[in-house]
């Protein structure tokens, strides 16, 4: 009996792949028979990981990368073909944010800096188009394939503070539909485009904006609790059902959503 859920041999590149969630992604696939390709900026670190999935019995490699530069995705690509031939699954985990693309509970919309704001864009939104026209070329070719883009909380309501951030987010989520619709129709039923959207998950950007040295919780951390039923920030592990979801053939029939993993924030209701 085929399991739906099997991941086993897939081909899986993960853009941020050194990030706390990434990281646990990569991990959680490479133990479900996947052979992981994590793309990052730091050598150092992607290394480590990738040697940890190997120390477990994993397939892993690493590959510095730029999702603002072609040439440099390109090249990704053409190591990874000419090393296990295919390309079957595109996780853009890559994004980030800047200060200077937010707006400090004391300042107002007219200290906001333009030129920071388009970097979250470019690095969240454009950093997300680029890698998907790279890597989707391989799916189109055997005619099978999924990308699963990483949208945000911030996509669906308009949380204060993270201006470039939620404005890139809510363009991933609709370049998500966009191009489930696209490649369905241009290149058949096979490849299909999905989101997953995180509620929050305590990682190396937000660790300070949410809780103190001590790990209790900041005022903005305790408004974040407060809204969520489950009462607690995620664990990077709670994503991996929902992605190995996304990629495996329990899918098949899924195209242009945004799974929600958010322990009931985007529900929450007085």
């Amino acid at each position: 009996m085929n399991n739906l859920f099997s991941v086993k041999d897939q081909v899986v590149v993960i853009t941020g792949g050194t990030g706390v969630l990434g990281k646990a992604i990569a991990a959680h696939l490479a133990a479900e028979g996947a052979k992981v390709v994590i793309l990052g900026r730091k050598a150092e670190v992607g290394n480590a990981i990738v040697e940890n999935i190997k120390a477990k019995g994993g397939e892993a490699m690493f590959l510095v990368t730029n999702v603002l530069d072609e040439a440099v995705l390109q090249q990704n690509l053409e190591d990874i073909l000419a090393k296990y031939g295919r390309v079957d699954a595109l996780l853009n985990a890559a994004g980030g944010n800047m200060p200077g693309a937010t707006i400090a509970p004391t300042g107002t919309f007219f200290d906001l800096k333009v030129d920071e704001f388009q970097k979250v864009l470019n690095l969240n939104l454009t950093g997300t188009v680029l890698p998907t026209q790279v890597f989707l070329k391989p799916m189109v070719e055997q005619k099978k394939g999924a990308i699963v883009n990483f949208s945000s909380m911030a996509a669906f309501r308009p949380m204060t503070r993270v201006c470039g951030y939620a404005a890139a987010k809510a363009g991933i989520s609709n370049f998500t539909a966009f191009m489930a619709h696209e490649v369905a129709t241009k290149f058949g039923e096979g490849i299909r485009v999905n989101a997953i959207a995180p509620g929050f998950f305590l990682t190396e950007q937000n660790r300070a904006l949410l809780t103190n040295e001590d790990g209790s919780y900041t005022e903005r951390g305790n408004d974040v609790i407060r809204q969520t039923p489950f009462k607690r920030f995620g664990r990077a592990e709670e994503l991996c059902g929902t992605i190995q979801y996304l990629i495996s053939e329990a899918s098949s029939f899924v195209t242009g959503t945004v799974a929600v993993v958010d322990g009931g924030f985007n529900i929450f209701a007085m």
